[in-house]
């Protein structure tokens, strides 16, 4: 879903996109991940994410996404020197549906820079073109405008609401569910080829890259 010219790089290992590297994480990584999302403004905003959030959660959570299965969970990290860890993103099945959704989260250091944007696009990108799936999903809790700017930024159209347990609070959240079919991920990216081939300023017509290749 990027212009062409910043599409992401996609091999066995990782994902690479203009500013990120989204890789599968290690053991190593616990103490890192689990600095971050020890957040109550993160969990309480995700369904599977309990709080507090220890190092055990999250060698339990790398073990998990490391076992071959369905899906896939990825670190988020920096191009820059030390690739620091700056959220996880990952798609898969949901247990309820069989649905597969995206899902991401960025540490607060890190908010409102277009991380969780830039790094939900590449998953759907892989998604897409590792496998014939012909959509996949979507959902934020009801109150996070923030995931809601992210999600509708990569294309996908509302579709409802719901209720899922949250971990964190313990209880059932009001959700809002999205989906992005196939044939409205290749028109976007066919847009933002075109633009990055033609130079092109003008808007999109809905959700469609910003000048900086990023999906409005």
């Amino acid at each position: 879903m990027f212009a062409e010219d910043e599409s992401l790089e996609d091999d066995d290992e990782c994902l690479t996109t203009r500013r990120l590297v989204l890789v599968a994480p290690r053991r190593e990584d616990a103490a890192a991940l689990a600095a971050l999302a020890d957040n109550p403004k993160i969990a309480t905003n995700l369904a599977t994410m309990p709080h507090p959030y220890e190092r055990a959660d999250a060698e339990a959570w790398i073990a998990r996404v490391t076992t071959p299965s369905p899906g896939r969970g990825l670190l988020v990290r920096l191009r820059r020197p030390g690739m620091p860890v700056i959220g996880a993103v990952g798609f898969g099945p949901q247990p309820a549906t069989g649905d597969t959704e995206v899902g991401y989260w960025i540490g607060e250091p890190f908010w409102n820079q277009g991380y969780a944007t830039e790094a939900a696009q590449a998953v759907i990108d892989h998604a897409f073109r590792s496998s014939p799936l012909d959509e996949v999903w979507a959902s934020c809790r009801m109150t996070n405008e923030a995931s809601r700017r992210v999600i509708v930024k990569c294309g996908f159209q509302w579709v409802g609401t719901g209720l899922r347990h949250s971990k964190a609070l313990r209880g059932m959240m009001s959700v809002e569910r999205y989906r992005l079919d196939r044939k409205c991920w290749q028109a976007l990216r066919a847009w933002g080829d075109h633009r990055a081939a033609t130079g092109e300023k003008t808007a999109a017509p809905g959700p469609g890259p910003r000048d900086d290749g990023v999906w409005r």
